[in-house]
């Protein structure tokens, strides 16, 4: 259903790249069109097939927003690939509600420790 509600409401805000092998889609890209960025965040294959995630989803991309005159193509969160490919990293932050104290807790000491890994693993590699 999500997919229908993007179709139809952001058609010309979506860029979708398709992985054709042997006559079939085996794989895809969806990227959101901002005003002087592209968003990519979400990707698929039915095949393992070497660099076809680089060529969907980051190649493609870059391509698509040189010639938009786009500035930025926005990779997403995670990933030391992506620094190979000339993204630099950048810090994100989420936003989420937890209901139970406990857990709550929990996931907080997590985040903090984790938050120290990201800060140090970010700084090594810049």
């Amino acid at each position: 259903e999500v997919f229908h509600e993007l179709r139809a409401n952001m058609a010309d805000k979506m860029l979708l790249v398709m992985a054709e092998y042997d006559g079939a889609i085996i794989g895809g890209a969806l990227n959101f069109i901002g005003s002087d960025a592209l968003f990519g965040r979400n990707w698929g294959a039915d095949l393992d097939i070497p660099c076809l995630h680089f060529e969907a989803c980051y190649y493609q991309a870059i391509e698509f927003a040189i010639e938009r005159g786009l500035s930025q193509v926005e990779a997403g969160a995670q990933g030391f690939h992506k620094v190979q490919r000339g993204y630099m990293p950048s810090t994100t932050w989420s936003a989420h509600w937890v209901a139970h104290d406990g857990f709550r807790a929990a996931i907080e000491r997590f985040l903090e420790a984790e938050r120290r890994g990201i800060d140090e693993e970010k700084n090594h590699i810049t």
